[in-house]
């Protein structure tokens, strides 16, 4: 049996069911505000799975070369090793306000210090990926294939006035640190470094991020953790559409992102949020990023009941240079081909609210951003050779990317 904690405090117990199930039910004395989710309000019945954990309760669970890490140095001692006791590992430490631990155990992340510098300047050579993984993966309650690390800095704890930073007493990690598989997606820190420096000059919000010298592994900021130490609560378009991991390509951007959105955006500011999220969906159609799933979209908020924003920009990436063929994954106008200028233009102004000039505006902005950022990536080409291929694949489906998605025919 696992406790689940909410916000440093006890919340509920979530056990096995039947062969293949879950079952959570709330403690006694919980009151509303320590609800695991805004799909899983605080009642006296319990939520009952035939088949797997509840979405919210599977979101961060690790998956690809982080899982079969994992996967080796448990198994033997566990007997099994299914969704469950992945989430008895990595529990402890993991994206949003949520911890597991034991049923009689106290809640303590403590996770170890590494240096960020370190990582960036890659100082460890090829051995970095291998160090990481071991002694990080227990540590990384954080899903995606992509290999990818939960780490402390210890720099984040040294005092600027002019630069604020974490309590001394903090635990848990700062940082998450991804890497990539030469063999199989080459240069793909480096992919979606630039990729995020898109983002940014579209004005959305990104989390501080850095590339490593070599363009080995990108660092990025959390952004779910506050100065003093609390977390704020994140939530996925899986756990927001009651699936499962294993379904996160079904749905569609005007149903399962947009509306869904709508649904739960407790917040004043949703038509600013809505203007965001309809700008992201278009970038990632300009960028040619095929794996914009629903666990590639969140929600983020302070209060369980209170305030949601749409969660800052994470996991972007051009991967049709990876996958030439590839499509988008989610259906738009019931398809997942990419769309043209015209169909986004129809999708801002209906299900967004846009004005026509308006949803023109961003997607011209989208365009320019793109123009800018390219003329960086042939910079970095030249002092960077081995880049040079997927760089110049990159430019390509981008401009490509424009003429389709952003440019009225």
């Amino acid at each position: 049996m696992i406790k689940v904690w909410t916000g440093g405090a006890e919340a509920g117990l979530l056990d096995r069911s039947g062969d293949r199930g879950s079952t959570f039910l709330y403690l006694p004395e919980t009151i509303g505000a320590r609800a695991v989710s805004v799909t899983m309000p605080v009642r006296l019945a319990s939520w009952d799975l035939r088949f797997g954990l509840a979405p919210i309760f599977e979101m961060n669970l690790p998956e690809g070369v982080l899982r079969e890490r994992l996967r080796l140095a448990f198994a033997k001692a566990t007997g099994t090793f299914d969704d469950f006791d992945l989430l008895a590992i990595v529990g402890r430490s993991q994206l949003g306000r949520i911890r597991y631990t034991g049923q009689k155990e106290k809640l303590e992340e403590d996770v170890p210090f590494q240096s960020v510098d370190e990582i960036l300047a890659r100082r460890r050579g090829g051995d970095l990926f291998r160090y990481l993984i071991e002694r990080f993966a227990s540590f990384s309650g954080i899903s995606g294939i992509q290999p990818k690390v939960l780490v402390r800095d210890e720099k984040a704890f040294t005092s600027h006035k002019k630069d604020p930073q974490l309590s001394q007493s903090y635990r848990g990690a700062t940082h998450i640190v991804k890497f990539w598989e030469p063999s199989e997606y080459p240069q793909l820190a480096a992919n979606e470094y630039f990729c995020l420096k898109v983002a940014e000059k579209c004005r959305l919000d990104v989390p501080r991020f850095a590339l490593a010298e070599d363009a080995g592994a990108l660092v990025i900021d959390r952004f779910d953790l506050s100065l003093d130490g609390a977390y704020r609560g994140f939530e996925d378009f899986c756990v927001l559409n009651a699936r499962r991991t294993d379904q996160k390509y079904s749905g569609s951007y005007e149903t399962s992102i947009l509306k869904r959105f709508q649904q739960f955006a407790n917040s004043p500011h949703v038509h600013a949020d809505l203007e965001r999220l309809f700008t992201l969906i278009a970038l990632n159609c300009a960028l040619r990023n095929g794996d914009a799933h629903l666990k590639n979209f969140g929600i983020v908020y302070d209060d369980v009941l209170g305030e949601a924003r749409l969660a800052p920009v994470y996991d972007l990436v051009t991967t049709s240079v990876y996958l030439p063929r590839d499509s988008m994954a989610l259906t738009l106008n019931g398809s997942t081909r990419w769309p043209t200028a015209k169909e986004l233009q129809r999708l801002g102004e209906a299900h967004c609210g846009g004005t026509p000039s308006q949803v023109r505006d961003i997607l011209g902005r989208i365009a320019e951003a793109i123009r800018s950022t390219s003329a960086e990536v042939r910079a970095y080409m030249k002092e960077h050779p081995d880049f040079a291929d997927i760089g110049e694949r990159m430019v390509q489906e981008w401009e490509e990317g424009v003429a389709l998605s952003l440019r009225p025919a």
